[in-house]
């Protein structure tokens, strides 16, 4: 019973550590710009479709990698030039549809040039599993935590401790204040649409050898993103992290004691109940109105 439970819970914590990268990514945009990018989703599916394509044709994996999450970030900084950019004062509503638009215009082309299939990145360090208390742990979920944790402190310190990290907190904070201050919002915008591409293609390429990869994988995983960043607390960035496990671990826990048929819906009945009882979400800031 014990490995029973365990292996669900390293399953959960795998890919819910995928779930809090994407969950960054929503999270890095709305603090700059207030708006909901449902392109990350096929940000993480570029991450793992491109180390394929490169990985085809010849590169190192390493090689293969760093242009899997450099290309990505180009691409989010483009759709925050030519299409972000261009309707500056838009309604939020208006951006976010912008974003549902670039998402279909990335999912349409890599389905042309790579095709419908289904591929898989090779594990990056073999397929022995590791057996812990009865349940097996693959090395590759190690590859997961792992990176993750250590992008995670890497943030941590590019926002406390960079002039830059903390110029896109301030802005995150206010953005009026951080203009009259001097500091370069438009500049911080690009920049945040840039890390949130790497980090989706990061997460992508860590989760492909596990879960395969698709054109279209980035849709569900897109949707589960964005359900941890509101159950954290949208805008937060240790809400975005903890939501990501909670969804993970909670979706791995339902698909192995009730039924795998109803994996996909428990992250959307998890972001109801929270937003029912706790709106601003787990970590949310507690906003107090004068009436």
């Amino acid at each position: 019973m014990l490995a029973q439970f365990l292996q669900f819970l390293f399953s959960g914590i795998t890919v819910g550590a995928t779930y809090a990268l994407a969950a960054l990514g929503f999270t890095l945009i709305y603090n700059a710009s207030q708006v909901i990018n449902f392109a990350q989703g096929e940000f993480i599916m570029l991450g793992g479709m491109l180390t394929v394509f490169f990985l085809a044709s010849g590169l190192p994996l390493p090689f293969a990698v760093i242009l899997a999450i450099v290309l990505p970030a180009i691409v989010g900084l483009l759709i925050e030039k030519f299409a972000i950019e261009p309707a500056k004062g838009a309604e939020t509503v208006s951006l976010i549809i912008i974003t549902i638009g670039a998402a279909l215009v990335i999912r349409g082309l890599i389905q042309v040039w790579l095709g419908k299939g289904t591929h898989a990145l090779p594990p990056f360090s073999g397929n022995e599993p590791i057996h812990v208390l009865g349940a097996t742990l693959l090395p590759q979920s190690l590859w997961v935590l792992g990176v993750s944790a250590l992008v995670m402190v890497a943030l941590w310190f590019f926002f406390n401790r960079t002039l830059f990290g903390k110029a896109m907190l301030a802005t995150s904070y206010n953005r009026l204040a951080a203009d009259l201050v001097g500091i370069d919002t438009k500049h911080v915008l690009t920049v945040s649409f840039a890390l949130s591409g790497a980090l989706g293609a990061l997460g992508g390429i860590l989760i492909a050898p596990i879960t395969f990869t698709s054109y279209d994988v980035g849709i569900m995983l897109g949707l589960k993103g964005f359900v941890a960043a509101v159950v954290g607390g949208l805008g937060n960035g240790l809400g975005a992290v903890v939501g990501g496990l909670l969804v993970g671990i909670i979706e791995a826990l339902a698909a192995g004691y009730l039924s795998s048929a109803y994996k996909d819906a428990v992250p959307f009945l998890l972001i109801l109940l929270i937003l029912f009882f706790m709106p601003r979400g787990l970590f949310g800031a507690k906003v107090t109105e004068r009436v």
